[in-house]
């Protein structure tokens, strides 16, 4: 529950954050820019200032193919053009990576270290984290479209920061000794539940990884990623600077690949303890039936939502403009709590519409490696 209560505290310091360093830009972008959904078409692509070194499953430690040698090819949400071929897993490759991860935890130091050590190996992955920051940025930018100024000043910086949370977590998860009536001993004991499966989307890539594997591997335990078809590229990237400061092999595996098979493979494995997943609703349910079918393992579903947003006739007219503004399309629109829903006071819901109308279309569309645009394309799904 703590851990659970510090992301959404992270989430929200990620949205003030991006909102002091990408919003409230308001009529200072007026002058020069392009009208909504223009500028995209007209600039030649800017080349990424970063190279793609990981594309294969990551399994025990070691970067390998996918049993079948399948691949599949992650595109450039700008181009619709391949940016590389990732390796496709399946069944059998979800199957490998689990017993890796039940290997590691039944066998390995992961679980049986002090927290201490863990957190030593947590934060070394945030410093690394830092020191890499622009190749993270560049490619989570290049694999979702999200402006580059908002994944390098905005969301890297605070994947560093949550793993140095989750670190400061690591021995900080005690037991408790229960008062009891009578001659008796009654504790509690938090002890890691296993191997964790984990799913992620594609929007918040880097993000969402921090959020599943920061409070499992600061609990001692094991763990197989299930990464987004549209966006592999930076779990893979972070997974390697993870082993980089000390992670033991078969604590973190990474799998590339496509839900219908490699997620719902690992939703219905046997041998994982705890699921995780971030998604749709109708494929949340998907998940939750998988995991009762197979055994009844447990599971923590953040699906989609409509939130909405209230402007009271004695509100700041033009601050609510572009909180609105900034609500419905930070990250493309691309939000699990985007505002998508306002509701306005009639007094002023006129005076709303024509301001909202307006600050819309002054929104900078185009090349998210371009300084200055606020809007790259959608994630092609």
């Amino acid at each position: 529950m703590v851990l659970q209560m510090a992301t959404r505290r992270a989430m929200s310091s990620l949205l003030n954050r991006s909102f002091r360093l990408l919003g409230g830009r308001g009529a200072g972008l007026a002058s020069g820019s392009q009208r909504f959904g223009t500028a995209a078409a007209l600039d030649e692509p800017i080349t990424p200032p970063v190279e793609v070194k990981y594309t294969k499953l990551l399994i025990n430690g070691q970067f390998v193919d996918s049993a079948s040698g399948k691949t599949f090819p992650t595109l450039d949400p700008r181009t619709g053009e391949v940016i590389a071929h990732v390796s496709e897993g399946d069944t059998e490759d979800i199957n490998r990576a689990v017993a890796s991860a039940r290997k590691a935890f039944d066998e390995g130091p992961w679980p049986r270290m002090t927290g201490y050590e863990r957190s030593r190996i947590l934060n070394r992955f945030a410093d690394l984290i830092d020191k890499h920051s622009d190749e993270l940025a560049g490619l989570e930018t290049w694999d979702n479209g999200k402006p580059y100024e908002q994944s390098a000043l905005a969301e890297v910086p605070t994947l560093s920061r949550l793993f140095r949370y989750y670190a400061g977590w690591s021995d900080k998860i005690h037991g408790l000794v229960v008062p009891a009536d009578g001659p008796h001993h009654v504790q509690v004991l938090h002890e890691p539940i296993g191997v964790a499966g984990q799913i992620i989307p594609w929007n918040f890539p880097l993000l969402m990884f921090a959020w599943k594997v920061g409070p499992a591997l600061a609990c001692g335990n094991t763990i197989v990623l299930k990464s987004a078809e549209q966006t592999p590229l930076t779990a893979l990237y972070a997974a390697k600077l993870l082993h980089e400061a000390g992670l033991p092999d078969g604590v973190l595996n990474v799998i590339s690949g496509y839900g219908p098979t490699a997620g719902a493979a690992l939703a219905n494995h046997m041998d994982v303890d705890k699921l995780a997943f971030t998604g749709s609703t109708e494929t949340g349910k998907i998940v939750l039936e998988l995991a009762a079918r197979s055994n009844l393992k447990p599971v923590t579903l953040e699906l989609g939502g409509k939130s909405p947003m209230i402007i009271l006739d004695d509100a700041d007219v033009d601050k609510a403009v572009e909180l609105a503004h900034f609500a419905l399309f930070f990250n493309q629109g691309q939000c699990c709590c985007a505002g998508s829903r306002t509701f306005v006071h009639e007094r002023v819901y006129d005076e709303f519409v024509e301001k909202a109308k307006a600050r819309a279309l002054r929104r900078v569309v185009g090349d998210p490696f371009k300084k200055g645009v606020e809007q790259g394309p959608q994630v092609l799904i």
